[in-house]
């Protein structure tokens, strides 16, 4: 059997970038978290924020450090995999990750640094300071990325002569038409994965009656986020649709599981796309709600996939299947929130036990909307590689055998499965050993110290987990 070097690319790129999405965006929630304890710790003087800032920095590390780890190799996947895209794009890629490089991650390591290593050595303004720039610093890293990204999907400020992008408007290649949705759903999304986390641990330790106190106000402050930023969600999202209808009416098709352009057009909640055959089987959907969400019109004509010749169209059922689980979930999340508001209004937010297991049920939800959410944008763009200019056939490695690639899928797979199991196992750790008592006075703190950033969250790997830490 002969292997095809571009679809084992296109899935070793999926791979490696699916792995890696889940760490910043729980990064980028996580940090504005802690940025918060710490302004609530510097403006009250409280040990209580202390320790839930100190528990979460070292949760933070260790997610910071696997986001870093898998995000390299990333970069090398453009030139073994896509050098003809790389060469193409390279105008306006490569000065857009250098930026990203110099203006956020630089940020996000040297402010780390202080805050990991800086407390109580530094003025508490100045610790403050650090915990803002990290938070700050994710957001900044996210900016580049969105925007790298959403040219891709909508190319603006680029003209493609022989065989490259030429530069006619920075401006307009950044701030492309499809980024400030883009950009804007991704930070959301990172603050609704933090804060679902945090209510999920908070809730876990409030079954098992530990730190109840501290674990309520953590409860509390994640459930006002969700119950007024779930909803705003949907709101981006509603308006990210209406973008992609008018910059990638194919890839809407797709999302929506739409073969004829009409008038009308029925929301279809339930369906089984056959690419081969150009239609659905076991269709459910409800009457003209898709051209009133679509073209706030019943009327409206929403269009189809025949608007374009097959081998323009994307795979409709992985697009249209994980369209639907990113926005049941979304609606999930709402959900959860007015219950916990509910619960907040009646007085039993913390002792509603059903409530605090689906919390914790609900910890991987996020990640898997996030997932969902990328397998639309990138598997929906398909077969183009930038939107209309070049596909992804024409940006592979000419030279790149189907053997090369399967053999650099294999070793992917094997080793971000040693490391996202060895760092599952040490978030577990440090969240079933808690957290530390603030220590009032400490003669010699350079002894308790952490000397590397790994050893900053200062949980042994081996032992009885619910002991307190002394590994440094």
């Amino acid at each position: 059997m002969e292997l095809d070097p571009l679809l084992l690319s296109r899935i070793q790129f999926a791979f490696v970038i699916s792995f890696h999405a889940i760490f910043p965006v729980f990064t980028i929630g996580l940090a504005a978290y802690i940025a918060v304890l710490e302004g609530l710790l510097f403006r009250t003087g409280n040990p209580e924020w202390e320790r839930l800032s100190k528990f979460w920095t070292k949760v933070f590390a260790v997610v910071f450090g696997m986001g870093v780890v898998s995000g390299i190799v990333m970069a090398f996947q453009f030139g073994t995999n896509w050098s003809n895209f790389a060469y193409a794009s390279a105008n306006f890629l490569g000065p857009v990750l250098s930026y990203e490089v110099v203006t956020a991650f630089f940020l996000e390591a040297t402010f780390l640094g202080v805050l990991l290593f800086g407390r109580d050595k530094v003025p508490k303004g100045v610790h403050l300071f650090s915990a803002i720039m990290v938070a700050v610093g994710t957001l900044i890293s996210s900016f580049w990325i969105l925007s790298a990204n959403s040219w891709m999907q909508t190319p603006a400020g680029v003209e493609l002569q022989n065989g490259m992008f030429q530069m006619t408007s920075w401006g307009e290649a950044i701030f492309n038409s499809s980024f400030p949705y883009r950009f804007s759903h991704m930070v959301v999304a990172s603050f609704l994965t933090g804060a679902f986390v945090v209510a999920g641990v908070s809730a876990w330790y409030l079954l098992k009656g530990r730190e109840v106190d501290l674990n309520k106000r953590a409860l509390s402050m994640c459930m006002w986020l969700i119950l007024f930023i779930a909803p705003l969600q949907a709101v981006i999202g509603d308006l990210h649709g209406l973008n992609t209808l008018e910059e990638q009416p194919t890839k809407l098709a797709a999302m929506e599981g739409h073969w004829e352009s009409k008038a009308g057009a029925p929301l279809i909640l339930f369906a089984i796309p056959d690419s081969a055959d150009e239609t659905n089987h076991l269709e459910i959907g409800i009457p003209y709600l898709a051209s009133i969400i679509l073209k706030h019109d019943v009327d409206g004509v929403v269009p189809g996939l025949k608007d374009v010749p097959a081998d323009e169209r994307p795979p409709v059922g992985p697009t249209f299947w994980s369209f639907r689980v990113m926005v049941g979930i979304g609606l999930l999340m709402i959900g959860v929130g007015l219950w916990g508001a509910w619960l907040r209004f009646r007085g039993r937010l913390y002792d509603q036990p059903l409530f605090k297991r689906v919390l914790v049920a609900m910890i991987p939800a996020p990640f898997i909307a996030v997932l969902a959410g990328w397998f639309v944008t990138e598997i929906g763009r398909a077969p183009w590689l930038v939107y209309g200019l070049m596909t992804q056939a024409e940006g592979l490695t000419p030279s790149l055998t189907g053997g090369m690639a399967l053999f650099t899928l294999i070793g992917f797979i094997v080793v971000y499965s040693v490391v996202f199991a060895a760092g599952l196992y040490y978030l577990v750790r440090i969240v079933r050993t808690g957290m530390e008592e603030v220590e009032a006075h400490d003669e010699h703190p350079e002894h308790h110290r952490a000397k590397r950033p790994f050893s900053a969250a200062d949980v042994p790997l081996e032992g009885d987990s619910g002991a307190p830490a002394t590994a440094r």
